[in-house]
């Protein structure tokens, strides 16, 4: 099952994210040099991006934070996700909301994410920034995405806003349903609760 990790905040103490464990001593410091560097933009900072999960283990926290430290422009927010890899392309997507670039920046990198069959990536995409920017067809067809893979709709930031009053995700939830139906398969409870949440 897939879960979307809490976007942490800019700086070392700052945001919803706390330190690392206290038996990761070692970890803890490693990640407060990062950030250091990071936030000074100090040549090799995104050396300590790419190296975080060796140093920090495997939550996308620390890499998200560095990346808010840093602020990166968006062509260099672009390259980062294009020559990282799954849990690197992660940490960007989770990163969006506070690095806000322009849509013409951020959305390609959300759709990029939409059509990849890792459902980590799918659901890292969906998160607040995405809510904000992608465009009502291509959130749409982001919803049903997440019925066909499995990802929990709960991953969706702001569900209930976008899908309320929604007649055409409403036909197409129940299009979907009526596919599932006739060919002998389950209905995901999913579906039901996004088909109430749009009032239809």
């Amino acid at each position: 099952m897939t879960t979307a990790p809490t976007t942490p905040g800019a700086g070392p103490d700052d945001g919803p994210c706390p330190p690392l464990a206290a038996s990761d001593a070692e970890a803890q410091r490693w990640l407060d040099a990062a950030l250091a560097e990071a936030a000074g933009r100090a040549p090799g900072w995104q050396l300590r991006f790419a190296e975080a999960g060796r140093r920090c283990g495997p939550s996308d926290t620390p890499r998200v934070r560095l990346l808010c430290a840093a602020r990166p422009e968006a062509a260099e927010t672009a390259r980062l996700y294009h020559q990282g890899t799954a849990a690197e392309r992660r940490a960007v997507l989770l990163a969006l909301d506070t690095l806000d670039p322009g849509p013409a920046d951020g959305l390609p990198l959300v759709e990029d994410a939409l059509r990849a069959n890792d459902t980590t990536l799918v659901a890292a995409a969906l998160g607040p920034y995405a809510a904000r920017h992608l465009a009502p067809h291509a959130w749409r067809h982001a919803v049903l995405k997440c019925l066909f893979t499995g990802v929990p709709v709960t991953t969706i930031a702001r569900l209930a806003d976008r899908a309320d009053g929604d007649g055409e995700l409403a036909r197409m939830l129940r299009d979907y349903a009526a596919e599932r139906t006739a060919a002998g398969r389950p209905v995901p409870d999913d579906l039901h609760h996004v088909l109430a949440l749009t009032g239809h």
